[in-house]
């Protein structure tokens, strides 16, 4: 009489996926978890907060923390979003350092190497959009980071198109300790859908806003109620610092505001699956930036600095 075979055990674990600015870790989140969980613009600093995505690989449950980009801050606003990036990697089980490899090894990320070897912990290094740039200078790329800190492992990926991803998935999915997964299989998120409505139309600002304006704004979901036919009212607020801004955010006769939030109503019903009345609201509140309760509906701690 011959043993049943075994279920393999399950495991389960958090990757934080850090990185400068702009060098595609939400587009990668995305791209793993097989749906739009993190916003993506061709703008720097789009991630404000930490954002969790859930993925299956086997019998391992992957918890991805997609963190905002490391660089020198600023603002508060600046350094609440390093400080939350940092946190992101010391709580996680394995670091899934990304770099541009079209940019290779700036300032920031020579900065954040450096962090990282203080640490001494163990990391995987994935240079992300290889389908722009040479073999040549890929090797290169990757050597130069492997002197400078040694990476358990060294993937090249695009994002954007998936090349590499899988792989690093699997390698990711054999790293996470054993034990049980933390939320249902079929759950993309850990985030409450009101912030990722208001995540999803900052999106549509960061896209049709230009210069300092987007920064300069924040998007919070003030109403969310669902009706009797099944579509969801849901009201949000734009604030903005200054009244010259909210004239800009508003466009002649409304029509700014009018495209972001009909762009911003298309992508919640592919979300939701169900129709959306969204309505859209700008005001000025001022020195927003500095204020501790529009971190913490951010999921950023104030600085006290």
């Amino acid at each position: 009489m011959t043993d049943a075979p075994q279920t393999p055990a399950q495991r389960c674990g958090i990757v934080a996926l850090i990185g400068a600015p702009n060098a595609g870790k939400s587009t990668l989140l995305n791209r793993i978890v097989g749906s739009k969980v993190a916003i993506v613009t061709h703008k720097v600093q789009t991630t404000r907060s930490r954002l969790r995505g859930i993925a299956m690989e086997g019998q391992s449950q992957l918890i991805f923390v997609d963190t905002p980009g490391i660089f020198r801050p600023k603002r508060k606003l600046d350094e609440a979003m390093v400080e939350a990036a940092w946190s992101g990697a010391d709580d996680a089980d394995v670091i899934v350092l990304l770099i541009d490899a079209r940019k290779g090894v700036g300032e920031e990320e020579q900065e954040i190497l450096d962090v990282l070897a203080k640490t001494r912990r163990k990391v995987t290094l994935a240079l992300n959009k290889v389908d722009t740039v040479e073999r040549s200078s890929l090797l290169e790329i990757a050597a130069r980071c492997n002197d400078l800190l040694g990476f358990e492992e060294t993937f090249m990926i695009s994002a954007l198109n998936g090349s590499g991803v899988d792989d690093l998935r699997r390698h990711l999915a054999e790293r996470m300790p054993q034990g049980p997964w933390l939320y249902p299989e079929d759950q993309l998120a850990d985030v409450p859908l009101r912030h990722m409505a208001a995540e999803i139309t900052r999106e549509k600002v960061f896209l049709r806003l230009h210069q300092e304006l987007p920064y300069a704004s924040t998007v919070e979901t003030e109403s969310w109620k669902e009706l009797r036919d099944g579509s969801v009212r849901v009201e949000q607020v734009l604030y903005v610092e200054r009244d010259s801004q909210k004239k800009i955010a508003l466009g002649k006769n409304g029509q700014t505001i009018k495209a972001i939030g009909s762009a911003a109503r298309e992508d919640l019903q592919e979300l939701l699956g169900h129709k959306v009345h969204l309505f859209l609201f700008v005001k000025v509140r001022e020195k927003w930036g500095q204020d501790p309760e529009r971190f913490e509906s951010m999921g950023l701690n104030f600085p006290k600095s």
